[in-house]
């Protein structure tokens, strides 16, 4: 696939000390963050990427024929519930009486989407997770999702095109900053020069390729997944960018559609950190629903609407989610997540402003 890119000045604010690009630290401090915030060469420099991104994703989806939706970030059906598959816990809020929740992702509401464009739906919006952060997870980060009609492969495909898509455009605008702050271009300028399709492995061939290790394997009741140590050792054996496809049912949550073998129709996409992107493709009507459902152990009254939608508009799509920061962490080759909040937010707490 070859990337057109088009010249533009560069937006970098950034001026970098002797020792480059680096980020102060400050979330360490919440209360007094902002403080540090005004003044950082850093976060200036953020803001310009997170504006060229979404700017990037705007062109790339636009091009395709897909719309924006301003979908709310409350919801009463979260997309990781409790139970088999959840990897995450839903953020609960009482909404002047009415128990609600603020959203982890809005891919329901793309599925929704999608049957009033026939050639999909995206959005660039805030997720919220019941988590403490760490390095590699935020209590609130942003999304980057679309869904689009068709299969786990053509919503791969289309992944690794808007990933080159951003890439080529962030480094039109700010190669300065991405030199500075990651000692180098090699790894952008690796990924927009090979236009080969990403490696794929099935879930199965990472548990042989890392030898069913409990340090990188994790069993549970009948399913397994990967630690991130398995992830970052994957990437070490067999390079940054690599899908691990076809995970085991119960491993992934209850709206992913399976295979005759009981694997799901998923792919997490492995660069940077681990994890930065997860697709799947999404059951076709209700009944599939249904069985998913009572296999995952979840309770279907919050799913109704789910349900009657796809059994009255029976569809068959998929989609992604990118990680907006996890991105950024593998751009500037940096190792906490935590660095790319302009703002951040810590559950439990009250932060200003």
């Amino acid at each position: 696939m070859s990337i057109d890119v088009v010249p533009v000045p560069s937006q970098d604010t950034a001026r970098p000390g002797p020792l480059g690009l680096t980020p102060p630290g400050s979330w360490q401090d919440p209360d007094s963050h902002y403080l540090t915030a005004l003044t950082s060469p850093w976060y200036a420099a953020l803001l310009g990427l997170q504006s060229t991104l979404t700017a990037a994703t705007v062109s790339f989806w636009t091009a395709r024929g897909l719309r924006f939706g301003h979908l709310p970030v409350t919801t009463g059906s979260v997309s990781s519930p409790m139970g088999l598959g959840s990897d995450s816990l839903p953020v609960q809020v009482d909404l002047f009486g009415a128990p609600t929740y603020l959203a982890d992702s809005m891919q329901f509401g793309l599925e929704f989407l999608c049957r009033l464009n026939p050639e999909g739906a995206y959005y660039l919006m805030p997720s919220f997770r019941g988590e403490a952060p760490d390095a590699t997870h935020l209590c609130q980060f942003f999304h980057s999702e679309a869904e689009i009609p068709g299969t786990l492969d053509d919503v791969i495909e289309v992944t690794e095109a808007y990933l080159r898509h951003v890439v080529a455009e962030l480094v039109a605008g700010h190669a300065e900053t991405i030199r500075e702050a990651a000692g180098g271009l090699d790894h952008v300028e690796a990924l927009l020069a090979d236009p080969a399709p990403f490696r794929r492995i099935t879930f199965e061939e990472a548990v042989a390729e890392l030898g069913d290790d409990p340090a990188y394997v994790s069993t549970a009741d009948g399913w397994r997944t990967l630690t991130r140590a398995g992830e970052r050792e994957l990437m070490r054996r067999l390079g940054e960018f690599v899908w691990v496809t076809h995970w085991d049912q119960l491993a992934v949550p209850f709206y992913q559609r399976r295979d005759e073998h009981g694997r799901a129709f998923n792919g997490d996409l492995l660069f940077g950190p681990g994890e930065v992107v997860g697709a799947g493709e999404r059951h076709i009507d209700g009944p599939e629903v249904l069985a998913a459902l009572r296999t995952h152990e979840v309770d279907p009254a919050e799913y109704a609407w789910y349900v009657d939608m796809k059994s009255r508009i029976p569809l068959l799509t998929s989609g992604f989610g990118l990680g907006v920061e996890r991105f950024f962490m593998w751009l500037l080759r940096q190792s906490d997540i935590r660095d790319f909040a302009l703002l951040p937010r810590v559950n439990g707490r009250t932060v200003l402003p």
